[in-house]
């Protein structure tokens, strides 16, 4: 990425304060535009679409397994709900003249920064760590928390005067905190954009750094003057980038139909290419120009842990965890030089420890993306062994994540199966034979157990993967079936 690329997001902060301060300083004549209705309807619409968005994404959250997406679900519905007491309590239109409704604005926004900012933070972070465990809790509980308040508020908005949020010192507080969080912010997802390009972490940016300067303005703006309403639509247009970049991010695409066919489709195959989100694919992607025997990998992997993770009667939940960790437990070898990854012949010492490097290299570019735990155990431990001589960490037995453990034998499986460049594929039986050999020094019995089990009793979970990628031999091919 260009050096000067993160200037459309500094100017997108700087210029519009610049504006602010232009009418502020009497540049431009500040006019006195006291419209309550007017103020009412844009407050109302900034929190019917941050809730909407709060909605939308604490679903999207779940379902794709990702903890930084629940985080900005909190930090739309924080905005959403208490902004809308903002808005209910302008002056003079429901209530009279109070402090409610500057407490309320600046609630609105310290509450929606700390949200946002807790979904910059690796997710293998101990406070991330937590929440994780705690996801599905997350919305409801919060959603009740920030009702009762806003409804406490409103019945008794005189509560207001024991937290002076609008007076000194706290309001010089009030905006370094949200000032220095944003700006971490913004900093963390653009380090991230750099690499991955994801439009939903550029839109955070933006955002982010229009929370910035509507917190500068709220307290140094004056009531009703045109300078003052800037930080309204300052907000609005941080909502409706947010959704932009949501939009181009986590769209599911195909019809309605399709969407709930998926759902109940027996075959691996579709079921992991139907429910892998943007973000996963675009990872793949990425690996597979690196390696293009890596992609027809990736997948097999994937669906013999997923029928292995099935045998061992994992819940859906962690099923979709396998999955997601099984398409991205090589996505490390991004950063593998060419000359490394491609050599055919055998590698020498340096070259190997480059290669060995890769699990520990996605899992640091993974836990910036927001992947929990479960994912990003399989992506720096699958090749752990049972006796402890693996790597990185050098894991002994159940020391080892039991998700690592699964598509450590998947993960083998296919490699001693697939074509090389210095071998040929073995047959199924050899490869068998030699994972039962390696029980208890490489691999978990459990899982070699469960897997030569599955595979007598089932001799499609092996053979179906292979046509399958051999029908859909590059990503885009796979990406784009029906």
């Amino acid at each position: 990425m260009r050096k000067y690329s993160f200037l459309g997001p500094l100017l997108a902060v700087a210029v519009l304060y610049l504006i602010f301060e232009a009418f502020h300083l009497g540049l431009f004549k500040d006019l006195n535009i006291p419209l309550p209705r007017g103020h009412f309807y844009i407050v109302s619409l900034v929190s019917i679409l941050a809730s909407i968005i709060a909605i939308a994404v604490g679903m999207a959250g779940r379902r794709i397994r990702n903890i930084k997406i629940s985080f900005l679900s909190l930090s739309f519905l924080s905005l959403g709900l208490m902004f809308s007491i903002h808005g209910l309590s302008t002056p003079n239109f429901i209530l009279g003249v109070t402090h409610l409704p500057g407490i309320a604005a600046q609630l609105s926004i310290i509450l929606a920064t700390i949200w946002i900012y807790l979904s910059s933070i690796p997710s293998d972070h101990p406070i991330i760590e937590f929440f994780s465990k705690v996801q599905r809790y997350l919305l409801p509980i919060w959603t009740v928390t920030i009702m009762v308040i806003c409804l406490i508020l409103m019945i008794n908005h005189r509560l207001v005067h024991f937290l002076p949020l609008n007076a000194k010192p706290l309001n010089i507080i009030m905006t370094s905190v949200t000032m220095l969080l944003n700006g971490v912010t913004m900093f963390r997802y653009y380090q991230s954009y750099r690499f991955t390009r994801f439009p939903l972490q550029l839109a955070i940016v933006y955002s982010s750094g229009w929370l910035l300067v509507s917190q500068l303005i709220m307290i140094r703006g004056v009531l009703w003057s045109v300078s003052w309403w800037i930080y309204h639509f300052l907000l609005l247009a941080a909502m409706i980038v947010m959704i932009i970049g949501l939009v181009k991010q986590y769209a599911v695409k195909g019809t309605l139909a399709e969407s709930i066919q998926s759902l109940f489709t027996n075959d691996p195959f579709e079921r992991i290419t139907n429910s892998i989100g943007p973000s996963v694919k675009a990872l793949v992607t990425a690996t597979e120009k690196k390696d293009t025997y890596t992609a027809g990998h990736t997948f097999r992997v994937t669906m013999y842990a997923l029928k292995l993770a099935e045998e061992l009667e994992l819940k859906p939940e962690q099923l979709r965890a396998i999955v997601q960790g099984g398409l991205l437990h090589d996505v490390g070898k991004i950063s593998v030089p060419d000359s490394v990854l491609n050599k055919p012949g055998k590698l020498q010492p340096e070259e190997r420890a480059l290669i060995e490097r890769h699990s520990v290299d996605g899992y640091e570019m993974c836990k910036d993306l927001g992947f929990m735990k479960e994912e990003l155990s399989i992506i720096r431990s699958h090749h752990e062994k049972w006796d402890g001589s693996g790597y990185p960490d050098g894991l002994k037995g159940t020391k080892i994540p039991f998700f690592a453990r699964i598509t450590a034998v998947a993960d083998v499986y296919d490699a001693l199966t697939s074509e090389r460049s210095y071998r040929k594929a073995w047959a199924h039986s050899k490869a068998m034979k030699y994972i039962k050999e390696n029980k208890g020094s490489h691999f978990d019995p459990q899982c070699v157990d469960a897997w030569e089990r599955l595979c007598i009793r089932n001799p499609t979970v092996y053979q179906y993967p292979a046509q399958a990628i051999k029908d859909q031999p590059t990503i885009r091919e796979i990406f784009s079936i029906k």
